[in-house]
């Protein structure tokens, strides 16, 4: 991947930005730094960490998610306690009718998920140990915790919130976020400079994962719940090539 990828999924995502900004009312600004900050720090080091370390052999980038993992952990660590909370990382959770709304959302959307992969996707593959404890673990601990828990949280900070549903506010910061997640999974400009742009990966990744992801992120107030069902999404995809 050409280190350039991460500006266009920006670029990408400007308009979105130009349309939060005009459409929500402006918290600090200044929060929209330390989401650059934290965004090009994450993906630049995910880069170079693919492209430069030894890999041990292994298919997956372990190094460059366990890295991850750490930035955001280390952002989680100098916040205050209620910006952890907000961030979702956190023991508490909303009520449990709230809980059992964004779980039941998400339960329908992976539902619907299993049932057009399986008709679509490619059987018969081989079993992979390290498929499997990688799809588990690191898609979910990494891109919860950045996505849906700090990149949310900031972007809430910077846009605010003015949507209330069921008891849960909702912002221009859930969009962004929402779209975010398909935009950087479906556009690559590889390392010999071929640009790729899968606008069926950015719709599909948006509508069905990213958006009930953030469902249910929201509705229980806790990354727990969002990180379990990413993974669960993962594993479930794995599953389906094997069978």
């Amino acid at each position: 991947m050409s280190l350039l990828t991460p500006l266009i999924w920006l670029l990408i995502m400007l308009p979105i930005f130009i349309i939060s900004f005009f459409k929500s009312k402006k918290g600090n600004l200044k929060f929209l730094i330390l989401f650059l900050v934290i965004y090009l720090t994450d993906n630049y080091i995910q880069i170079l960490t693919k492209q430069y370390l030894p890999d041990f052999g292994l298919r997956f980038s372990w190094l460059g998610k366990f890295l991850s993992l750490a930035i955001s952990l280390s952002v989680i660590y100098f916040a205050n306690k209620n910006d952890r909370k907000e961030i979702g990382f956190t023991t508490s959770a909303n009520s449990k009718k709230q809980i059992k709304f964004g779980v039941l959302v998400f339960l329908g959307f992976l539902t619907f998920d299993f049932i057009f992969k399986f008709i679509l996707f490619p059987k018969g593959g081989e079993f992979d140990w390290e498929t499997f404890a990688f799809q588990a673990t690191m898609p979910g601990l990494t891109e919860e915790i950045l996505f849906r828990g700090i990149y949310l949280w900031i972007f809430d900070k910077v846009f605010l919130p003015n949507w209330n549903y069921k008891g849960i506010t909702f912002g221009w910061s859930f969009v962004i976020v929402t779209l975010l997640f398909g935009v950087a999974h479906g556009v690559v400009l590889t390392s010999d400079h071929q640009f790729r742009f899968d606008i069926i990966t950015i719709i599909y990744l948006t509508l069905i994962s990213s958006f009930s992801l953030g469902i249910l992120r929201k509705f229980s107030g806790n990354l727990i719940y969002s990180i379990v069902g990413h993974n669960v999404i993962n594993v479930m995809n794995a599953i389906i090539r094997i069978l």
